[in-house]
């Protein structure tokens, strides 16, 4: 499996794409929502804000980090009322399975095309355009899905993550939003 070795804590000056999202919810008062969260980071600050009796959101995270999951393991040792609301996975969001996916009223993707790499065709794994259409397919109707312009795969040279929205907003019934701070916000219609 292709997975991140390194260790993503609270960075907001570098990466505040997970603060800005609980401060977009809380602007929107979403609450009571499904949310599917593409990078936990070590810190796991969506899942456990989103958890909060204010919120009461229940977050699915995934990460490829070992050490971010260990931190997760960690986490809902020391503060198993978290687990109500939220669970992260440890794996290769490029394998997810469509199956095992339930509806989202929120997906963020703020790290679209900054893991997907020659070792995921090894393992025939989807495309970032492939992943963004599925877990779009799984927003219901009036859901939000988010990206992070700020991410450095989001105007590099080769596979951008813009590139791919692009694309991904030609083909699926979605409207621009806009920027909600560091993070831009589509709405699925229907």
């Amino acid at each position: 499996m292709h997975f991140w070795d390194a260790y993503w804590g609270l960075r907001e000056k570098e990466c505040p794409c997970d603060v800005h999202f609980v401060e977009w919810l809380d602007e929107t008062g979403i609450v009571d929502s499904t949310i599917y969260h593409f990078g936990t980071g070590g810190h796991h600050h969506v899942g456990i804000e989103c958890a909060s009796p204010k919120r009461r959101n229940a977050v699915l995270g995934i990460t490829a980090a070992p050490q971010e999951y260990d931190d997760f393991v960690k986490l809902a040792i020391a503060h198993p009322e978290v687990l109500r609301h939220y669970n992260c996975v440890f794996g290769d969001i490029y394998l997810i399975n469509d199956r095992l996916l339930p509806a989202f009223d929120v997906v963020t993707l703020f790290h679209l095309c900054e893991f997907r790499g020659e070792k995921n065709d090894a393992y025939d794994a989807l495309t970032d355009l492939e992943v963004t259409q599925l877990l779009t397919d799984h927003t219901r109707p009036g859901g939000h899905i988010l990206f992070f312009p700020g991410s450095y795969a989001w105007d590099r040279a080769d596979h951008s993550a813009k590139d791919v929205v692009a694309e991904w907003e030609a083909t699926r019934d979605v409207e621009r939003v806009g920027m909600f701070k560091s993070v831009l916000v589509y709405r699925k219609r229907g």
